[in-house]
């Protein structure tokens, strides 16, 4: 094989192991099949047409063209000319497919079922990158510059699965990068012949040792040593550096820092999980608690708030984190007006939910919980720090609950001109209509707090909206304008839209993701199911603080304060929850019975029946995944051991009775002292082929401090080597098994544990696979090439010219 298809096959290879990082993304591992098969055509193009052989550009513009050739065959035939030739409806319809594979990569959870799109996305993306690796390393012949496609093939797997990247992701794909190398410097070393070349390897012989091991590629074996040690430094370096604990192999979760004064919060938006958590079939408890509240169905459990709208999704915007304070600050806006008790709650998390953030009855007051966690202010919410997670935990919490009036809201005072800033910010990709629609809604409202209801009550009954689950999903500018213009959709669309209404009337406004309060059990304790999940608008008003709204009909409670009957209650009535309460049950039925019998029949209504929003998914890892981790497993446990197991296999084949032959007998005469010299080499006494069996068997007793038995053993097996050797008629040996135990014994019992350790475990004499391996791979190599050579097709020809001579 010459050194180019060396290097394009190393680069397939690099390419796919890099790959695999992103197994854990999707579901499923077909897509690597397919694109080991796309991108083996788009390799072999490649080799073609350096063959031909082309103009370097050419060489790339061809490999582009087949690529979008192939994309075109596999995705969109239907839309091509013949089912291949990209015209310009496959070209608007893969358009349609990146543009649905990038809301689809926002919407579901990890892994994410293989749609179209994100197919396309993945397959796609593993082509170019296996483009740019193979023209920087084969066509332009410089392998060091490819990493930075593979690298980046590696860091956008581990980004999107957030800290989900194993180190064992990142040793395959550092592994098909180091095999680059050596094959570039391996085809650059052949170049210069044998010029570092030092005593050989004699295959034959008497010893058949190490001969020669100070020369030969010394500058190979230094180059695999470097990249050993280098692969070693980059999986243990982040595990002792601190600044590298989320850093490329994956943390738990995001940017934390340590100390008293540090980190800061880059919160990955939790709902890309949600329409995949809607359709489950199973309602997975994620966690109970026990609470002193009197009204159960207010009790939502927090986990964060989205508070940055960029236009094409809501996420929580980057925030310092501080820590755990023994008792959390005043929430932001609350007056001394306003009636607040007091509630305790204790949480018990299930193994199964494992999350970042710790879910929060809002505004919580105090919270006791065991673990690393920080805090972060503005949004009041606890975040894990390195690697910290809701698995399992169990903590309790002092919440307020808040029972603000209407009077109260409608009264309240112009909010800080700093939160109004930041709070009602709108991206210019908002279509009008939504301004426009929040206008004509709450025409006739006096104040934000009567617009607010209008809003609530227009979307979870007055505007003809349809709670539907199959919708497709989308946080963005152009998600809430269809919402709008096709009233269907769930949680997501009507807490987002809501919000985003609420901002342009001037209204500050986030998105909270959480839990709605749950289903009580026989024993008095509340259950939280995967299903209850939700995500909800926070309106601020100042005296009052973020209020919670909920536009979502038939999810949920809807709130006391925004109730036709609390305006008419009485001063004295404000204080008493007993007037709330008596309602709330009241409300939760007639939600029920809202529901469509469809939903109802799919487990869909209810307060504890919401889906869920940004929840990890516990959906089973894929078999795919499974099979490779199990091949992983054995590699990692056959790999350290394959020495031994050779070394075991060699010396009982060649121990093993052959036939009764004198040259069977001269055959295991060999093949003992075989054993005899490779055993001293495992224990550190390397073969010299130069001496006779007498002075190699007297260096073996001297060098290995053999005891007297062990010695006459040498000696023995050397004299019947020597026969073998050079007497006319050799007299047949017994008991050469016998005899080479006897020295494997007395070798191992001068040496030290660590030699007997490395003997057993990485024997010296395990190389000589690899010179087997190599001296087959060059033989196959030479006569490959004499089969293709052009003395064969001239002796043809001369055969052909005497035929018909």
């Amino acid at each position: 094989m010459s050194g180019r298809a060396r290097l394009a096959l190393c680069a397939y290879a690099a390419t796919l192991l890099a790959a695999g990082a992103l197994i854990p993304l999707v579901e499923g591992v077909g897509w690597l099949v397919q694109a080991a098969v796309l991108l083996g055509v788009q390799s072999g193009v490649g080799a073609l047409a350096r063959r031909v052989p082309l103009a370097r550009t050419l060489t790339i513009g061809v490999q582009t063209l087949v690529t979008l050739l192939l994309l075109t065959l596999v995705f969109v035939r239907d839309h091509a000319l013949f089912g291949v030739v990209p015209g310009p409806g496959a070209l608007m319809r893969l358009g349609e497919l990146l543009v649905a594979g990038g809301e689809d990569v926002g919407t579901y959870a990890i892994p994410a079922p293989m749609t179209d799109g994100i197919k396309l996305m993945v397959v796609g993306g593993v082509l170019l990158i296996g483009l740019a690796v193979d023209a920087l390393a084969v066509t332009f012949r410089s392998a060091a510059p490819a990493g930075l496609p593979l690298l980046a093939l590696y860091s956008v797997a581990a980004g999107l699965s957030d800290g989900g990247a194993s180190w064992l992701w990142f040793l395959l794909a550092a592994s098909g990068y180091l095999l680059l190398l050596l094959a570039e410097g391996r085809d650059r070393l052949s170049q210069w012949g044998r010029v570092f070349g030092g005593a050989t390897r004699n295959s034959g012989g008497l010893a058949d040792g190490l001969a020669g091991v100070s020369g030969g590629s010394s500058p190979v074996r230094t180059g695999r040593r470097i990249g050993v040690f280098a692969l070693g430094i980059a999986l243990v370096a982040p595990l002792a550096l601190p600044a590298l604990d989320s850093g490329l192999l994956g943390g738990d979760g995001p940017g934390t820092g340590r100390g008293s004064g540090g980190g800061t919060i880059s919160a990955v938006n939790p709902l890309v999980s949600l329409q995949n958590n809607l359709n489950q079939p199973d309602n997975r408890e994620v966690m109970t608690y026990r609470s002193n509240i009197e009204d159960p169905q207010s009790l939502y459990l927090r986990i964060l708030a989205l508070d940055e709208f960029n236009g094409s999704e809501w996420r929580s915007s980057t925030r310092r984190l501080t820590d755990v304070p023994d008792r959390l600050p005043q929430p932001t806006g609350l007056g001394r007006d306003v009636s607040v008790t007091e509630v305790r709650t204790n949480i018990s998390a299930s193994g199964s939910y494992q999350q970042t953030y710790l879910p929060l009855p809002y505004p919580a007051s105090e919270v006791r919980v065991g673990g690393r966690w920080r805090y972060e202010p503005e949004g009041r919410t606890l975040v894990g720090d390195d690697g910290q997670t809701t698995r399992g935990a169990s903590y309790e919490v002092g919440s307020l609950v808040v029972e603000p009036t209407a009077d109260q809201l409608a009264a309240a005072g112009s909010p800080p001109q700093e939160l109004v800033r930041e709070y009602t910010q709108v991206p210019g990709s908002l279509p009008k209509v939504v301004a426009e629609t929040a206008e004509q809604v709450t025409e006739g409202a006096s104040n934000a707090y009567e617009q607010a209801v209008k809003l609530q009550d227009w979307f979870a009954s007055d505007g003809g909206f349809t709670y539907d689950t199959t919708v497709t999903s989308g946080t963005g500018s152009s998600a809430i304008a269809r919402f709008l213009r096709d009233k269907e959709g769930f949680c997501v669309h009507f807490s987002f839209s809501m919000a985003a209404m609420a901002r342009t009337l001037g209204i500050p406004a986030r998105v909270a993701v959480g839990f709605t309060p749950g289903t009580m059990k026989a024993d008095g304790a509340v259950s939280v199911g995967l299903r209850d999940a939700h995500a909800w608008p926070e309106l601020y008003f100042e005296g009052v603080g973020w209020t919670r709204f909920e536009p979502t009909p038939s999810r949920g409670s809807t709130p006391s304060w925004t109730r036709p009957e609390v305006p008419t209650d009485s001063a004295s009535d404000v204080a008493e929850p007993s007037a709330d309460t008596s309602d709330e049950p009241s409300a939760a039925p007639s939600a029920d019975d809202s529901c469509p019998p469809q939903l109802r029949q799919e487990g869909g209504c209810g307060p504890s029946q919401e889906p869920g929003a940004a929840l990890p998914t516990d959906r089973g890892t894929p078999a795919g995944t499974v099979l490779l981790v199990i091949l992983a497993a054995v590699l990692v446990l056959v790999l350290p051991l394959s020495p031994l197991l050779w070394r075991t296999r060699t010396r009982n084949r060649r121990m093993g009775s052959g036939g009764r032959t004198p040259a069977d007998a001269a055959a295991r005469t060999l093949a003992a002292w075989r054993e005899l010299t490779d055993t001293a080499w495992d224990h550190g006494i390397a073969p010299d082929g130069s001496l006779t069996p007498r002075k190699a068997a007297a260096r073996i007793v001297r060098l290995g401090r053999l005891d007297t038995t062990a010695a006459e053993a040498v000696h023995r097996i050397a004299s019947s080597v020597e026969q073998v050797l050079y007497a006319p008629e050799p007299r047949p040996a017994s008991g050469l098994a016998e005899d080479v135990s006897a020295v494997r014994t007395g070798l191992r019992a001068s040496a030290d544990r660590g030699t007997r350790l490395r003997a057993a475990l990485l024997p010296r004499s395990s190389v000589r696979v690899v010179w087997a391996l190599t001296e087959r791979r060059t033989a196959l190599g030479e006569r490959w090439a004499g089969r293709r050579g052009a003395g064969r097709w001239t002796a043809r020809l001369r055969r052909l010219t005497r035929q018909h001579g």
